[in-house]
């Protein structure tokens, strides 16, 4: 037989973006807790709403299974006299686990207690159980309220707990646990009852509460749809707004409001900004992608009085759009160029200059990465122009008041001044990818200026000795890595990071060598990890990865020797190879240097490898100019019939110490050159 069982949560309201991860949590941490007290179930969900976090559960079992388990004891030896009577060491382990010594049973010379445990009804666990699940809750923060010591993300308000129709009793920070659920703020009763937990989602929407997430994230979509649709338009909806709102209402509404056509001579970003990151509107477009004079919002009630939201909604966006043009007309008084002397006012960080500081680095540095990778002169022009406009707009008063709009802006000021497109697409494709899964720059000066951007803030944040660690970043340094990453392998770009580092700490004026050397290392270790995500997030083995991770110095190269051992792994190509490889390796570590003289070389089979080597050497080299990496693969996989011949002839660790030297010198050339694709030693064969 089984329940449903039911926890409700209720509290004051929750932070909207905290409550995907409560939800989360609390479902994993009650299937956790039921797998634990063996409680078998049908399934799990967790729901909730700004004012409450719950848990539903269908068809909980009411009885823990019984389980028989065996328990060792003592050797057998020590448990039976010389007569087979049970000692006092079997007495007591036998008293111990609730069995008669008679009972005990011998295996493997030991003595085994077989122990039966009725299983516990579930009512009996469930008050500790869920209080734990309440308590044991974490928040990204918490807070007291009161005299208590309890902590919790908002004030618990009321806690509902049924197991099928009845209550299960347990209290958290002075609240009873009960069947007393709060209905919507403005539309439901203060309080109503749940008669059972399957009643609950049907017992909430009478009170209009919405509970069901997912069902009320579709129906808000369906109204927003639906409604600019009704107006001629397209409504812009992205997914985090919507989650947003999603956890921001109970019983949603949408409703239409309008705003004056002056403010379409606006930037689209000057308007769409202040209406939906400040605003939690939804802007609406025609079918050709031009914005509307118009916007949608979700009022958290019913239809009763929505020309008054709709009239108090169109006031506030218009406060906030004449904000917008009044900033707007005041950084247009002049070019954008122009406001480059104000960032001379402005500290890029403590010790390392001002933001006017760092575009000059910006610009040199762009210079050094357009001849590294051999762009034209026009792209590189471009690349230094948008570098030396990319932090203009960071002082003008429309990025001053709306911080998400930097770049943005930037790239709208210099069109209106007449600068090049791609220049302007530049200065704000140079903040790209601005979040985990945001697209990257498609210019050649955007990714250059960007490319920039990201070294010199690691290097120039490396240098005051703060490198990120667990989960301290405050420099987002992380995702500015990754975003390098990204951009060199998509691009396919030779990077030769070493060189830029260098450059970087050119323009820091980093001269001590052993801060150099110490900076080349903590550069390559931190993007070292981030390629390590690329590759594990493009499917690749975690050996491989391990594998080609040796030197990051060419980023492109290390994702292309990734893929290339991956795809002869899965064809078996490499099995003997590898074998072959690290009996090489293995010995390589005993040589002085990977040196070798050939024509001492006697015996035919070493004489053979050191041809066999040479040759695989130039292919392999010349594979590796080209970026041709299954060539260069298939020029070392020669290698390993004669090294197993090699190996199968001669002892290596010979008497004769000239003779060993020069054994273990060829065995080195050759672990070095195998190492340019990979360090086969760490694959798992």
């Amino acid at each position: 037989m089984s329940k449903d069982l039911l926890l409700e949560i209720g509290t004051e309201e929750v932070p909207a973006h905290a409550m995907p991860g409560i939800l989360n949590e609390l479902k994993e941490n009650a299937a956790k807790a039921f797998k634990e007290l063996r409680l078998a179930y049908a399934s799990v969900s967790a729901l909730g709403t700004p004012r409450r976090m719950a848990l539903s559960v269908q068809g909980l079992t009411e009885r823990q299974p019984d389980i028989e388990s065996e328990r060792r004891g003592p050797s057998v030896q020590a448990a039976f006299d010389a007569d087979g009577n049970p000692t006092k060491a079997a007495q007591g382990f036998a008293r111990g686990q609730k069995v008669d010594p008679s009972a005990l049973v011998q295996k493997d010379g030991y003595v085994y207690a077989v122990v039966h445990e009725a299983g516990a009804a579930t009512e009996t666990l469930l008050p500790e159980l869920l209080k734990g699940l309440v308590t044991g809750l974490s928040f990204p923060n918490s807070m007291r309220w009161g005299s208590l010591d309890f902590r919790f993300i908002r004030p618990l308000r009321w806690l509902v707990a049924l197991y099928g129709e009845d209550v299960v009793p347990f209290e958290v920070a002075s609240v009873r646990s009960g069947r007393v659920s709060r209905g919507h703020r403005f539309l439901g009763h203060e309080s109503f009852g749940i008669a059972g937990a399957s009643d609950y989602v049907a017992a909430c929407e009478k009170e209009y509460v919405i509970v069901d997430q997912e069902r009320r994230r579709g129906m808000i979509r369906a109204q927003i749809e639906e409604m600019a649709k009704a107006q001629g338009g397209v409504a812009e909806i992205t997914d985090d707004l919507l989650e947003e709102v999603t956890y921001l209402v109970e019983y949603p509404t949408a409703l239409c409001g309008k705003f004056e056509d002056k403010y379409l001579e606006l930037p689209p970003e000057a308007v769409i900004t202040p209406m939906r990151d400040h605003q939690r509107y939804f802007p609406v477009k025609d079918v050709a992608g031009k914005l509307l004079p118009l916007f949608i919002t979700v009022r958290n009630g019913g239809k009763d009085y929505l020309d008054v939201v709709q009239h108090g909604n169109e006031r506030v966006l218009r406060a906030r759009l004449a904000d917008a043009q009044f900033f707007f007309d005041e950084d247009r008084k002049k070019p954008l160029e122009k406001h480059l002397e104000k960032l001379k006012t402005v500290v890029f960080q403590e010790g390392l200059g001002t933001v006017y500081d760092k575009t000059g680095r910006l610009e040199r540095l762009s210079a050094v990465i357009a001849d590294a990778l051999g762009v034209g002169v026009a792209e590189k022009d471009k690349a230094m122009r948008a570098a030396k406009l990319a932090k203009a707009d960071l002082v003008t008063g429309m990025v001053t008041e709306f911080t998400e709009l930097q770049g943005v802006m930037g790239r709208s000021y210099a069109l209106l001044d007449g600068e090049d497109a791609e220049v302007a697409e530049a200065i704000d494709e140079h903040y790209l990818p601005r979040f985990a899964g945001d697209r990257l720059p498609r210019t050649v000066a955007g990714r250059i200026v960007s490319l920039a951007d990201k070294l010199d803030n690691m290097v120039a944040t490396f240098s005051r000795g703060l490198i990120p660690t667990g989960s301290q970043d405050p420099f987002a340094l992380r995702r500015q890595a990754l975003g390098l990453v990204r951009m060199v392998v998509e691009a396919k770009l030779r990077f030769p990071l070493s060189a830029f580092v260098a450059a970087a700490m050119d323009e820091l004026k980093i001269t001590d060598a052993a801060a150099r050397e110490k900076m080349q290392t903590d550069v390559a270790e931190f993007l070292r990890l981030r390629v390590k995500n690329v590759l594990d997030d493009a499917g690749v083995r975690y050996d491989v990865a391990d594998a080609v991770l040796g030197d990051v110095d060419d980023i492109c190269a290390v994702y292309r020797r990734a893929e290339v051992v991956q795809k002869a792994l899965s064809t078996g190509a490499l099995d003997t190879p590898v074998q072959a490889f690290a009996r090489a390796g293995n010995l390589a570590q005993k040589a002085e240097n990977a040196k070798f003289d050939a024509a001492t070389f006697a015996v035919p089979e070493e004489k053979s490898l050191a041809e066999a080597y040479q040759a695989a050497k130039e292919k392999t080299e010349a594979a590796v100019r080209s970026d041709d990496w299954e060539a260069a693969l298939s020029a070392l996989g020669t290698l390993a019939k004669p090294i197993d011949a090699f190996f199968d002839a001669v002892m290596v660790m010979d008497e004769d110490a000239q003779v060993r030297a020069n054994r273990l010198g060829l065995l080195k050339s050759i672990d070095v050159l195998v190492k340019t694709v990979a360090d086969f030693s760490k694959l798992v064969m």
